[in-house]
């Protein structure tokens, strides 16, 4: 009961406070249902289930979407997802209907030690044979054997014989800029999928390797990134802009307005930039896209991002407990809000429903940009729509399957093509697996059959970078980014 008393005094410290009188009403009103609840309730219910899972989500829930409440077991891994460190075996699986291919295993981590290798296929997991699972419970399976040592078995290309390996998880460093070559002719692309403490060393390694200053331009992708850490995005931007230049502003209810700027010492490249987002763009990569567009540093690409502009604040609490708790807003330099309207079950007195006072805003060339909904795209571009016959060949697996039965009997090299002979043995292999396409699907899906089979080849062979290089070649939002920066 006592820790019951520290939560709840810790639930009315974090509450908008009501008068003292109603306060003590309230916190007594609580008490009384919570003690009626332990006596009287149908099961058991424990201080844990009453306030972790009631109490205080129900409190959180009227406030913001984002407003979370973490039980111990959550607030450790935000830490370690704060350090991109999570417990794994350091692998890159395929992951199909009733199958998992290996398609790279990252140097000194639990799957290299083991000695598994790109082409491997995992028959069993823990006892689990993975033929019979679908893509739901291999990915339930997957995330469960992460948490403590796996015994698989493994089919290796060529070979009769199942190995018998064991990995024990280990935590793992995630890079979160993990793709960067070149695209073009000076022309470096590099891929961010969050922003945590190492980010801009690791951004700002890639682009060096490219070439650095040297750059005629490059392509950052910001596609399918959360967010993460204010302080890379901070970082990250002034990569970019010039000294002095704002890069964002903070406004709250009880936080003092406070703006970031770049700071006086800063060497930005000068390259050509574009930016390339998407729906799922979200939080600190929205910070970096909005600086950029609205200082006219960079031509951002793709579709709308998805409009998380808030600050969020993450306390420590007793009992190794946190919450992380919507406090502010992040405003681009222009002015506008990165947040879209929320729903209006929300009751946050207006000002996070409607964050901008004003529809459009100006850049410092005097373009004109929206605010309160997202980072809009200077140029919209949207994936290539599919057809039935590239989801059949995706959804079975045909592409991936193939790689690996061609590799049991071919090496390849970084030389290597998808000639009109290798297309006839994947036609005939089709045919084989009840998958017959008519004579027009299959002439006019030919590039985009060609450049599958080559990534999945690569993928396997070489590694998944490799793999995404051939990848770059048909996304159109990569295209257009290469016009955009004259390439």
């Amino acid at each position: 009961m006592r820790r019951l008393l520290v939560t709840l005094i810790l639930i009315a410290v974090c509450a908008p406070l009501p008068a003292a009188d109603d306060l003590e009403t309230q916190m007594k009103t609580l008490l009384g249902v919570y003690a009626l609840v332990e006596q009287n309730a149908a099961d058991a219910v424990t201080p844990d289930q009453a306030l972790y899972q009631g109490a205080i989500p129900g409190l959180l829930r009227k406030l913001d979407p984002h407003s979370v409440f973490f039980d111990p077991g959550q607030f450790e891994q935000l830490k370690k997802m704060e350090q991109s460190t999570q417990k794994g075996f350091g692998s890159v699986v395929s992951l199909l209907p009733g199958r998992v291919i290996v398609l790279q295993t990252l140097p000194g981590t639990p799957s290299a030690k083991a000695g598994l290798s790109p082409g491997d296929e995992i028959l069993t997991i823990n006892g689990y044979v993975v033929a019979r699972l679908d893509l739901e419970q291999l990915t339930q399976l997957l995330t469960m054997a992460r948490q403590q040592q796996a015994h698989i078995e493994v089919m290796r290309p060529g070979s009769a014989r199942v190995m018998r390996l064991t990995l024990t998880p280990e935590d793992v460093q995630s890079p979160s800029v993990d793709r960067a070559f070149f695209v073009g002719p000076g022309i470096g692309y590099v891929r961010a999928t969050s922003f945590d403490e190492n980010t801009v060393q690791e951004l700002k390694g890639a682009i060096d390797k490219l070439g650095g200053k040297r750059l005629a331009g490059l392509i950052l992708d910001l596609r399918n990134n959360p967010g993460g850490l204010l302080t890379a995005a901070i970082q990250t931007a002034s990569l970019f802009l010039e000294p002095d230049d704002k890069i964002l502003t903070v406004r709250g209810r009880n936080v003092p307005e406070k703006s970031e700027r770049v700071p006086s010492d800063a060497a930005p490249y000068g390259c050509r930039l574009a930016i390339l987002i998407n729906g799922k763009t979200a939080s600190a990569s929205e910070i970096v896209s909005g600086a950029m567009q609205d200082h006219d540093r960079a031509t951002i690409l793709g579709e709308p991002s998805f409009g998380k502009g808030l600050v969020q604040s993450v306390f420590p609490m007793s009992e190794g407990t946190g919450l992380a708790l919507t406090t502010a807003l992040y405003y681009t330099p222009s002015g506008r809000s990165i947040q879209r309207p929320l729903a209006a079950e929300f009751e946050l007195g207006g000002a996070t429903a409607h964050p901008n006072a004003q529809p459009v805003f100006h850049t410092d060339k005097g373009r004109p940009v929206t605010g309160g909904g997202g980072i809009q795209p200077d140029i919209t571009v949207y994936p290539t729509p599919t057809n039935r016959l590239r989801i059949v060949l995706d959804a079975s697996g045909s592409f991936t399957n193939f790689a690996t039965e061609y590799l049991r009997d071919h090496k390849v090299g970084v030389d290597f093509e998808v000639t009109p002979e290798l297309l006839d043995r994947f036609r005939v292999f089709l045919s084989q697996r009840g998958i017959q396409p008519s004579v027009g699907e299959w002439s006019s899906e030919q590039d985009f059959i060609r450049s599958r089979l080559l990534a999945e080849i690569f993928n396997q062979a070489l590694g998944v970078e490799k793999g995404d290089e051939v990848e770059a070649g048909r996304d159109p939002v990569i295209q257009k980014a290469l016009e955009a920066l004259g390439s």
